[in-house]
């Protein structure tokens, strides 16, 4: 399988579509849009205007989007893009393409992260062999998982985002009826997604009989770095010790003794208000096997084009990736 360059690369969410190319395999991956995916009809659109733009032809395109992928496509799961790769490889006239899942694509980006784009979360522990897990918020919720077998990398597509999730903690079981429900259900990405500081938020000041005023997530998170000592600093805080026992949940459900992995848009715009000590107590009570939760690292990546670095490596290396080129491929 081959990519031939130029190759753009785009990570597709339910709110943006940031665009980026690689010239050539050894040229740095550079960003070159920033757009909101309501604003285009399709991923067609988006990746021809970027292109025109920066004033480039490009002859591989290899995106990923936030939802699931069948063959060749993939629809949106919260925007209504139906992404066709055969369709977009025939309007821009592209040698080759790719379609992935976003966090299979954060996955596969896993070997390309650069210590400079982490930060540590809890003690330095060992990485150990074995898989690796990452997950993170946005829109949506996404998760994957990366093994390497044979030389090569594989990547775990999930759907883990749509499990239902539960109260464990007393002070979770308070709230927890309040919760607003997505699609009659609680769940995971229900309560985890940017809209669900929003939901954790109203659920708790309803659990204690008061009423307010909408606040989105954007201004919860904006009182709370203002007053540490305000309802929305402690919302943001039971919402980090949310993240943290689902991180562990994915961690013990994959074994991920290689580490896991926080990305996503949401988390590295509250870092200032995360506890490290309060993050791992959560992600390791997970008895009866919190022996193996204490022996996994937890990293947040901060460096948001990770992924289009990624999969700018899946194009200049791309025998290095148990992929399935003969069904995935556009051409």
């Amino acid at each position: 399988m081959e990519f031939p360059f130029p190759v753009v690369v785009c990570d597709v969410g339910g709110t943006n579509c940031r665009v980026a190319v690689k010239m050539h395999p050894e040229a740095p991956t550079e960003t070159i849009a920033m757009l909101k995916t309501g604003d285009f009809e399709g991923l067609g659109e988006a990746v021809a205007f970027a292109s025109t733009t920066a004033g480039l032809v490009p002859k591989s395109v290899i995106a990923c989007g936030a939802g699931p992928v069948e063959g060749r496509q993939l629809k949106l799961t919260n925007a209504p893009w139906i992404i066709d790769g055969p369709a977009i490889a025939a309007r821009l006239g592209l040698v080759q393409g790719l379609l992935l899942n976003d966090f299979e694509a954060q996955a596969l980006s896993l070997p390309a992260l650069q210590p400079e784009w982490v930060l540590q979360i809890g003690p330095a522990l060992v990485q150990e062999k074995g898989p690796r897990a990452i997950l993170g918020p946005g829109t949506g919720l996404g998760i994957g998982c990366l093994i390497e077998t044979g030389g090569r990398y594989v990547a775990l597509a999930s759907e883990a985002c749509h499990i239902g999730f539960a109260p464990e903690t007393e002070e979770e079981a308070r709230f927890w009826p309040y919760l607003e429900r997505a699609h009659g259900r609680i769940t995971t990405e229900s309560v985890l997604s940017g809209i669900g500081i929003e939901r954790v938020h109203g659920a708790r000041m309803a659990a204690v009989g008061r009423t307010i005023a909408s606040e989105t997530p954007a201004q919860i998170t904006a009182m709370a770095l203002v007053n540490r000592m305000s309802d929305e600093a402690e919302t943001l805080a039971a919402y980090w010790r949310l993240v943290a026992r689902f991180a562990g949940d994915i961690a013990i459900t994959f074994k991920a003794t290689g580490g896991v992995t926080l990305a996503g848009g949401i988390l590295p715009r509250i870092t200032d208000l995360l506890d490290p000590v309060s993050f791992r107590q959560s992600f390791e009570a997970k008895a009866p096997v919190e022996a193996l939760a204490q022996r996994i690292p937890t990293r947040l990546v901060t460096h948001g084009e990770s992924v289009l670095d990624g999969m700018s490596a899946i194009a200049t290396f791309p025998e290095g990736y148990a992929l399935d080129y003969d069904r995935l491929a556009w051409r």
